[in-house]
Parts: structure tokens; sequence; C-alpha cells
């Protein structure tokens, strides 16, 4: 992944070029965009499966370096993930097709209310899910919901499957 941004360490650089190629792998576009400054990697699929009622399902991985990952800053990093999912492919969603996204930080310096923030279930909208990834570059540990959810529920397995594979190490 191509960094401009300097006060990104070693290992959240390596980090995400890893998580690069763990998207590219899975059959993902992967692209970097700069995000008010921030280079932020974007890894893009879309799956349709008869069992999930006939539908296609639009899946993001957002993934940005942090300096320290708060709560505050993992809430407000999903919360712009998603809106900028729902802009790109959310517009018919419902209607056979949804979109999900794996809103993620990554950092050296993660605080422990960010990680149980994380933990604590699925973000969902209207047709519209975000599971908050939090990593911790320094020992490759990434936290997040892992289980299965009320609303949604038919992607639960699929979600377990990808962030398994882009987020080893849990």
């Amino acid at each position: 992944m191509e960094q401009t941004d300097r006060t990104t360490t070693d290992p959240v650089r390596t980090y995400l070029d890893a998580t690069a190629e763990r998207l590219r792998a899975d059959g993902c576009v992967v692209t970097t965009e700069d995000w008010a400054g921030v280079p932020v990697l974007v890894g893009y699929r879309a799956d349709f499966k008869v069992q999930w009622m006939a539908t296609k399902l639009h899946l993001f991985t957002i993934a940005a370096p942090a300096p320290v990952v708060t709560a505050s800053a993992i809430e407000q990093f999903t919360t712009s993930a998603l809106d900028n999912v729902v802009a790109r492919k959310g517009q018919l969603r419902g209607l056979q097709s949804g979109v999900a996204v794996f809103p993620t930080l990554v950092s050296t310096q993660v605080e422990p209310e960010a990680v149980a923030w994380a933990q604590h279930g699925q973000r969902v909208r209207f047709a519209a899910m975000a599971r908050p990834v939090v990593v911790d570059a320094g020992t490759g540990t990434a936290a997040c919901f892992r289980g299965n959810s009320a609303l949604g529920r038919l992607y639960s397995a699929h979600f377990r499957r990808k962030l398994a594979a882009y987020f080893p190490g849990n």
C-alpha cells in the first residue's frame, strides 16, 4: 500500500500492506484513497448467493492507520465508512442488494475501550451492516464482533469467514 503519511509506523504500514495482499488473494479490488490527507486502504468484492434469499452483497474493507485507536475514533470511523459505502453501492439496497463494511483502524496504540466497542456487535442500518475492526499492529491482534447478529443473520457465516481471512491473529 502506498503511504504518504509519514507518521505511520513500520508495524502499521506492514500490517496494512499484508491486509491489501490478503484482500487481493480473496479476489477483492484493492485501491488506496485519500481521506482528509490519510491514505486509506479500500478492498471491494460483491457476492451473490441463492441462500441469501438471492441477494447480492457488496462487501467493503476500509482500513486506515491511526496514531491511537480510541472508542470514539473507531465509532466515528465506522460511521464515516458506512456512509461511504451506502453512497457508493447502497442506492438499491434492500431490493435483493445489501452493503457491508469492515471499518478498520490500525495502530500500535489501542485503548481497551476501543477493543470492547469493536467487539460489542454489528452496527446495522436498513440493508447496510458494519463490523468494526480494531488492530494492534504491534501484536497482530484484530478485535471485532465475530458472532451472529439478529439483523443480517443470513450473512453472519460469510462475515466470519471474511474476517478470518482478512484479519487473522485474533
